[in-house]
């Protein structure tokens, strides 16, 4: 921690060191002054590890430091719903790791408890003692639901006695720690481990087509010039120079058309690179009722997903992964802090792959999607095409009035306006919705295309909403309000009818106090 703490302070002293250096004038002063700051940095550290404790006392996990102030963060271990595991580089380097502990509370990963530099063996074995309380009160709470069935009288509708009635023993658990059978699927106290798939390192060819990854080379120039505006000023970096430098490529074409080809060319290489480093060996297995994603080259990261908590998976597709057939996922869970990242189920790989290990480890969906109306569509090629339409007119007017120079704006625009079409077309067949009585799904975008599936316990409110041009056109758009993931997901320009239906079919009784006789009544 003393060598691995002061180098992950290095980049916010990067700027005082800099600037006590160019002011000093690099003169011995300014060397003392900056060799201070680094050794104040590892003092600063030597005083956060020696004053910082953790233990697990009775239901609770404590946090204790006194740095200045003593403050004590309390988890208690009931609330714990996640425990990560990763390994920066330093950290992998010198055998500790990062575990970080995921409570649940509203995704606000502030809430949440962190312990940095443990061993990688004392991270493993910290996992398994704060999941396996996260069992036994699920263990717990399903005796507690046995209890009461039993309280109750048989239900004809449950298993009768025999091996669907039986308890079982977790073996790691203290005496009496029994967890029926006929709850033994949502508890996962007795599910083996099991591996639903390993990406094989061939297919990190599909990297390049990942939209994530692609734009990567621009990205990493744009960031380039943005620091030199940004710290120009610090490190004596004349704002000036680097717009003279700009224009100065710009007035020499060749070698822009040539920078920019470079970078073309680099997108996939990049691309494959950038891949490799995040989902290297990418694994998604189950253990005793959590979902597990290990991945990563440089840094190795372990992801446990509460599967109670697991409430649907969302598909994305941008248009190369269309193209190429691939997809990635994600899980929609509750509670879930960073759920782009730690929510991820599996990378950019064939689409019909992601579609069976999700189905297999969360729950398929079992019917296809049902279209919208004919409206949509038109709505769909509106905005695509006449925006452009309108730029293009302006334009045209202008050149005939003013300067030929407008035809410069008109005719791009008119070429956006003919690309516009089949981008409608194809926004519109993204476009769908259904229910197969346990999961609903919603699909829309074109060049992110993204298919949300969700339970229908998860569904705790609906929003009908529709706009003025939507009531022209007899179509509105039905958000199903989840209390996981992005809060909700939208099918968009529904039917009116088909709209309402939809969600009726979805919670029959939430909209009977509003219908007569199978008729929705508006106030």
């Amino acid at each position: 921690m003393l060598l691995t703490d002061p180098i992950r302070m290095l980049p916010s002293l990067f700027l005082p060191l800099a600037g006590v250096l160019f002011i000093g004038g690099f003169s011995p002063g300014s060397f003392g002054w900056a060799a201070f700051g680094v050794i104040g940095s590892v003092v600063y550290a030597a005083v956060r590890w020696a004053t910082f404790t953790y233990q697990v006392v009775g239901d609770r996990l404590e946090l204790t430091r006194a740095l200045v102030s003593r403050s004590v963060r309390t988890i208690p271990l009931e609330r714990i719903r996640g425990v990560d595991v990763s390994n920066p580089p330093l950290h992998r380097l010198l055998g500790i790791a990062v575990l970080r502990i995921d409570t649940g509370a509203g995704g606000d990963e502030k809430q949440e408890g962190e312990l940095d530099g443990v061993t990688v063996e004392e991270a493993e074995r910290l996992k398994a003692v704060l999941l396996w309380h996260a069992r036994a009160r699920m263990a717990r709470r399903a005796q507690a639901q046995e209890a009461a069935r039993a309280a109750a009288g048989p239900d004809p509708a449950l298993p009768g006695p025999g091996p669907a009635g039986d308890a079982v023993t977790d073996p790691g658990a203290p005496t009496g720690t029994a967890v029926p059978a006929t709850v033994r699927h949502e508890v996962g106290e007795t599910t083996p481990e099991r591996v639903f798939f390993v990406v094989p390192r061939k297919w990190l060819a599909y990297g390049p087509l990942s939209g994530a990854y692609l734009l990567t080379p621009f990205a990493l120039v744009a960031g380039a010039v943005g620091l030199a505006f940004q710290w120009g000023s610090e490190l004596k970096i004349d704002g000036r120079a680097v717009v003279s430098a700009g224009e100065w490529l710009w007035g020499h074409p060749a070698l822009l058309v040539g920078a920019l080809v470079l970078l073309v060319l680099a997108m996939p290489v990049v691309g494959a690179i950038m891949y490799a480093v995040f989902n290297w060996d990418f694994t998604l297995r189950a253990r005793e009722g959590y979902l597990i994603a290990e991945r990563g080259l440089v840094t190795r990261r372990s992801v446990s997903l509460e599967r109670r908590r697991v409430r649907g998976f969302e598909l994305v597709e941008g248009p190369a992964e269309r193209w190429a057939g691939l997809a990635r996922a994600w899980a929609i869970v509750t509670g879930l802090g960073d759920s782009e990242t730690r929510g991820q189920l599996m990378p950019v790989v064939p689409r019909a792959i992601v579609l069976d290990v999700v189905g297999e480890a969360i729950g398929p969906i079992a019917t296809g999607l049902r279209p919208h109306p004919a409206a949509a569509r038109r709505r769909r090629l509106f905005r695509a095409v006449f925006p452009w339409l309108v730029v293009a007119a302006c334009a045209a007017a202008a050149a005939v009035t003013w300067s030929p120079l407008w035809w410069g704006l008109a005719l791009p625009a008119l070429l956006l306006a003919a690309l516009g079409v089949p981008l409608g077309l194809d926004r519109y067949r993204s476009l769908g919705h259904t229910y197969d009585g346990a999961r609903l799904s919603v699909r829309s975008g074109s060049l992110r295309r993204s298919q949300a599936v969700v339970e229908e316990r998860a569904v705790v409110g609906w929003t009908l909403r529709q706009t003025w041009f939507q009531r022209r056109a007899g179509v509105l758009t039905v958000v199903a309000g989840v209390g996981a993931g992005t809060g909700g997901y939208e099918a968009i320009d529904v039917g009116e009818a088909e709209g309402v239906a939809f969600a009726a079919e979805v919670t029959p009784g939430w909209l009977a106090p509003f219908s007569t006789d199978g008729v929705t009544t508006r106030p």
